[in-house]
């Protein structure tokens, strides 16, 4: 067993999650603390320009690049400090600011190096190039760490089980038994949140408050449904801009926000049709979780009970850096990452580069 800090900061830049597990790479011994803390506001900004421009304006990355890993490192020391940790390992993801698997391209700034250099500990990092060059997508990473959440705190009887993430961008892992499937499905919480912050309404649609009093726009709505991706079958995977809100231009803060809504839901009820057999169970991970509009309108939508992951012990702000962990653990014990049937790789990959502090 291993006692492993993961760090990621997901597509929305909305903060750097931290968690810790103990673990050997197949089971969960312990979960331990876990948080999130915030970039810097310039960082956070920077970050999300360099996402927005879609691989281009890469001459600003290096200096971006050395923000990020400052800003891991004062976060994770401060998360050592905090809890009294010292972990046998990092894993550090980086910030995603570019990810094109038609082009064989995947971007995570940050500085492994540096990193472990400044922590004076070992960090694995590039947790997605191995995939990517065995012709996998690079992307969803973590469906193995839900096989082991749902056979640690689910149980065989509610599976086939889906747990669903809506962040950035949602996606899926499908759990039955030994068979795993996962794919990005669309968007996430991306799109409304670029609208209402763009509309003067806050940084996101808290509670789903600005949504609710909105009315869809069932044309518009049918149109943007109609994007090729959403009927493709998995793996396939997405970068934060792929999919455009400007299908809704014109329409009020509102009435933009409950059709942006609308479309994440359908879209998520489109990829039930792409699965094996109609889950059970949708556990459902990352921001959206909190949105009661959205959660009411998969609930209408999606076969199965759809609930919170908490109802299940699991912390849903805290499952992406304990993936990572988890990895990170894989990566140590020499057991595969990714496989065929979540990334659409050629073998089982085991993914991670592991650095060790100079000296």
């Amino acid at each position: 067993m291993w006692r492993i800090v993961g760090t990621i900061s997901g597509t929305s830049a909305d903060g750097i999650d931290l968690a810790e597990i103990e673990t050997d790479g197949k089971t969960i011994a312990r979960f331990g603390p876990a948080e999130t803390a915030a970039y810097r506001p310039e960082t956070k900004t920077r970050v999300l320009e360099a996402a927005a421009r879609k691989g281009q304006g890469r001459e600003a990355w290096p200096e971006l690049t050395s923000a990020v890993t400052e800003d891991h490192a004062g976060a994770i020391r401060a998360f050592l400090d905090r809890h009294s940790l010292a972990p046998d390992a990092v894993v550090f993801h980086g910030q995603t600011v570019w990810h094109d698997p038609k082009a064989g391209e995947t971007v995570q700034l940050g500085d492994p190096q540096a990193l472990a250099n400044a922590l004076k500990l070992p960090v694995i990092a590039e947790v997605r190039l191995a995939d990517m060059v065995a012709g996998g997508e690079g992307a969803p990473l973590v469906p193995v760490y839900h096989q082991a959440l749902a056979k640690t705190l689910v149980g065989p009887d509610r599976e086939p089980l889906c747990f669903l993430n809506i962040g950035g961008v949602s996606n899926l892992t499908y759990v039955e038994g030994e068979t795993l499937h996962a794919f990005d499905i669309g968007p996430g919480n991306a799109l409304l949140d670029d609208w209402v912050r763009r509309h003067g309404g806050g940084d996101y649609d808290e509670g789903g408050l600005i949504s609710a009093r909105g009315t869809v726009d069932e044309s518009r709505l049918r149109d943007a449904l109609r994007h090729p991706f959403l009927s493709e079958p998995g793996p396939k995977s997405l970068d934060r801009y792929s999919f455009s809100g400007d299908f809704v231009d014109g329409l009020g803060l509102e009435d933009g926000a409950a059709t942006l809504l609308a479309f994440t839901a359908e879209a998520i009820a489109m990829a039930e049709a792409l699965l094996p057999a109609c889950p059970k169970l949708w556990l459902v991970c990352g921001g959206g979780r909190h949105n009661p509009v959205l959660m009411k309108a998969l609930n209408e939508r999606l076969t199965g009970d759809v609930v919170s992951a908490d109802d299940y012990r699991i912390d849903g702000d805290a499952l992406e850096a304990q993936a990572m962990a988890f990895l990170g653990a894989r990566l140590k014990a020499g057991v595969p990452t990714t496989f065929p049937e979540t990334t659409g790789a050629s073998q089982p990959v085991i993914g991670g580069v592991l650095y060790n502090p100079a000296g």
